[in-house]
């Protein structure tokens, strides 16, 4: 029988997805003929004007013995995001058409269906499409050896690389993060080689501004380089030498707060007798917001060593956005674009014109946003965010896909994996949707490997955390295992895989500092390497995954198995999670070329906690 609605199903929505301003949209819903329908109507909202809506009638198109059906067309003459569903005329009275689990339509109480409708201009860059990232914290990554210069005598070098990073609050109870092992920009200059033989094609840098913490999240100067990374031309230097090699380098941008160490706040004086805290007619004075001049103000989540700004001061504006501002001075010197630091507290006004800004300087450039959540139909203090739908950010870091992959791989539940690859789908615009970052870990989560198989963190401190920083033998033999499938997995889906640095070592650690360990050169696990290296040749090997279509097989508790095809080509990338082997069922009769394996993978056969890459030919 057919659903009576599903909006992933081309017989009930058509196209499936979000779709361009101006295109038309096909909708049928397939009522039981139990159903007494005198009139059948699709009820169609701007998303939160739910006093406004747009009745289009449905008409009868198609019997059958169990249903008939229903159709309409609607389409959006503006870039703009939708909520809809279905009233039927019973003659006694109107009956609802809601989403119910699963995203079938179901008679009576329910959710609305989304429709993103995107600007049809909307591209988003090839440097993001195509390859893979790659993220680094640089003072974690490689030391080139060159000495650094140290102008600050309240940094603490140190000299035990690998060492335990630094947590402990200070005799007054200050977590400084003050502790540095050395890792710079020229470090990350000498291991480019070895990021393409990984299949890197984009590094995302953590932030470099000078800024008095390992983590460089309080800016003290947008205008350089931090001194103990190197310099403005180290980076330049950097950017060279990686374009060169194919790869693009990304800047975080932090611009929602700066660090109250800073020139622009200066409250510890650092910076000489000016900055907004000292200096009521200073000119950073408008960028920030006093309650109480000058000990009380706002910051950002009550820290108060990250100071808020007012992004949309248009001194401030001028100073990121500007023809001469900090956006286009890093752009000029070789950055291919930004990572929007807690982009949710950027306010529209400011996101806009930072697009405007870095697209101007380079049509090509790469604005991604760090948004935990949905993107599509995200809300922030009060307002309905509109990133994705043209004019603002080309991509998202894709927490979404990132949780429900990990907890996929650890704990089964199929379905529930299912549905949130499809829901993002569905609701990204397709230029989005091959330039997503789809990590594993990030700077600000646990390591992968110690989510899929250490001790669950629960609520447990930074005490507990140290003492389980390592994994048991055992714990890490499993973890190995389980890594390797989530990386199958993440290289297949829609958008760019991204690497968190020495993910594809076997680094571990819990929650910050501890998942911000240095890079193990010499130590690594080199059955986790190759099996990155491997899954990048893929992607470098066959650069048309952000054409390839994405076609669903098996999700289950025990197997994922998909295909991304094109006209040529024919990909299928499995897991096998349970602890027996399981028969793949391959889409044709034709022998397979096997890309890559892991865990064993024979005559259509998927060992236990084992995956694969196959690809066929056309014909």
């Amino acid at each position: 029988m057919k659903p009576i609605y599903d909006s992933r199903e081309k017989q009930c929505k058509d196209p499936f997805g979000a779709v361009t301003n101006g295109q038309t949209v096909t909708f049928a819903v397939h009522l039981p003929k139990t159903l007494p329908a005198e009139a059948v109507i699709l009820r169609m909202f701007q998303m939160d004007k739910w006093d406004q809506f747009q009745d289009i009638p449905m008409f009868f198109f198609e019997t059958d013995r169990l249903t008939n059906s229903y159709g309409c067309t609607f389409s959006a003459p503006r870039p703009c995001l939708y909520a809809y569903h279905f009233l039927v005329d019973s003659g006694d009275g109107f009956i609802t058409i809601k989403r119910g689990l699963g995203n079938y339509g179901i008679i009576g109480d329910g959710e609305l269906w989304q429709l993103t409708v995107y600007d049809a201009a909307m591209k988003t860059p090839a440097c993001l499409r195509e390859g893979v990232l790659y993220q680094i914290f640089p003072d974690r990554f490689h030391n080139s050896g060159i000495p650094a210069e140290n102008p600050y005598e309240d940094r603490t070098l140190r000299t035990d690389w690998g060492g335990m990073p630094a947590w402990r609050p200070n005799r007054y109870g200050e977590i400084t993060n003050s502790d540095y092992f050395g890792g710079n920009l020229a470090g990350i200059t000498e291991k480019l080689d070895y990021l393409a033989d990984l299949g890197v094609t984009c590094i995302y840098l953590n932030p470099i501004f000078e800024a008095h913490s390992n983590h460089r999240y309080n800016t003290a100067d947008y205008l350089k380089v931090d001194p103990l990374l190197g310099t403005n031309e180290d980076f330049r230097d950097l950017c060279q030498k990686a374009k060169a090699r194919g790869i693009s380098v990304i800047l975080d941008g932090v611009f929602s707060h700066t660090g109250s160490d800073s020139i622009y706040f200066n409250k510890k004086k650092r910076y000489g007798g000016g900055g907004a805290y000292n200096d009521p007619k200073s000119p950073y004075i408008r960028w920030y917001r006093f309650t109480s001049y000058p000990t009380q103000y706002e910051s950002w989540w009550g820290f108060e060593t990250l100071p808020n700004v007012e992004e949309t001061e248009p001194s401030y504006l001028e100073f990121i956005c500007g023809e001469d501002g900090v956006l286009r001075k890093w752009m000029r010197l070789g950055a291919a674009g930004f990572r929007l630091d807690v982009a949710d507290e950027l306010p529209d006004v400011f996101l806009d014109q930072l697009h405007s800004a870095v697209k101007a300087e380079d049509p090509h450039a790469a604005i991604i946003g760090e948004v935990w959540e949905d993107a599509s139909n995200k809300v922030s203090y009060g307002v309905r965010r509109r990133y994705l739908l043209g004019e603002q950010l080309d991509s998202v870091m894709n927490y979404p896909f990132k949780d429900a992959l990990l907890n996929y791989v650890r704990h089964g539940n199929g379905s529930a994996f299912y549905n949130t690859v499809m829901q993002i789908l569905e609701n990204y615009p397709p230029p989005v949707i091959p330039a997503l970052m789809n990590s594993l870990s990030t700077h600000d989560t646990p390591r992968a490997i110690t989510l899929l198989a250490g001790e669950y963190l629960n609520d447990n401190g930074r005490e507990w955390q140290e003492a389980h920083h390592l994994l048991t033998k055992e714990q890490y033999a499993r973890g190995q295992k389980l890594l390797l499938l989530a990386a199958v997995i993440q290289f297949g889906l829609p958008g760019v895989p991204c690497i968190y640095y020495g993910d594809e070592a076997g680094m571990q650690g819990y929650k910050d500092p501890f998942n911000r360990g240095c890079y193990p050169w010499g130590e690594e696990d080199k059955t986790l390497l190759e099996g990155m290296r491997a899954l990048g040749r893929i992607r470098g090997d066959y650069p048309v995954f952000s054409k390839a279509d994405f076609l669903p097989l098996v999700f289950n508790d025990c197997m994922c198995a998909f295909l991304r095809q094109t006209d040529q080509l024919r990909f299928l990338f499995a897991i096998n999670r349970s602890n027996r082997p399981h028969t793949l069922v391959t889409p044709n009769n034709a022998e397979p070329i096997v890309l890559y394996s892991c865990g064993g993978y024979a005559k259509s056969v998927l060992n236990a906690e084992s995956g694969v890459v196959l690809l066929w030919h056309k014909k």
